[in-house]
């Protein structure tokens, strides 16, 4: 395994851990509303806390935007997995990594679509908003910030894989 392969599955690594740990957390859109509360709103669990209540956490019904901004981004988690096993596998046979670099293409098209899809639903009644725009109530969290940066980490690992880094000469 050459030194850019092994860049590239670490960046893959990186890149499925923030992924991960961005659906994880509830944490993709939150709002705090003075004394009255906070709401935390994911793509797996949402939270709230109303009037320094405990906070109940649930898992949300999504709109249909959402819901495929879920499915891209599982998609893509498995794609990098994938992509991580195939570059591994390089080791012993060379012959994977073109396949490595595809399945990494296709995540990263996942990521992408999920990205693009996701500001669609802002239009959900616990938001208030319209498509790609949040009211000023609302900011996006910490979640969304570890999925955009999964992301770019993903398209720098691509590049990485595809050895595009490299001069041709």
């Amino acid at each position: 395994m050459d030194k850019l392969t092994m860049i590239s599955s670490t960046l893959f690594t990186a890149a499925n851990i923030f992924a991960i740990a961005s659906l994880a957390m509830p944490d993709w859109i939150i709002t705090d509303v003075g004394g009255d509360g906070d709401t935390r709103l994911g793509l797996m669990r949402t939270c709230m806390t109303v009037y320094n209540r405990p906070q109940i956490c649930f898992t949300p019904d999504l709109q249909p935007e959402w819901v495929c901004a879920l499915v891209c981004i599982f998609l893509g988690c498995m794609c990098i997995t994938s992509t991580i096993i195939l570059l591994v596998s390089s080791f012993w046979e060379p012959n994977t990594i073109p396949y490595a670099r595809w399945v990494g293409f296709t995540a990263m098209v996942l990521f992408c679509l999920a990205a693009v899809i996701f500001p669609m639903g802002f239009h959900v009644d616990e938001i208030g908003g319209q498509p790609y725009q949040l009211p000023n109530s609302h900011q996006v969290g910490i979640s969304y910030i570890l999925f955009v940066l999964s992301l770019w980490v993903t398209v720098i690992s691509e590049l990485f894989a595809g050895k595009v880094c490299l001069p041709h000469f």
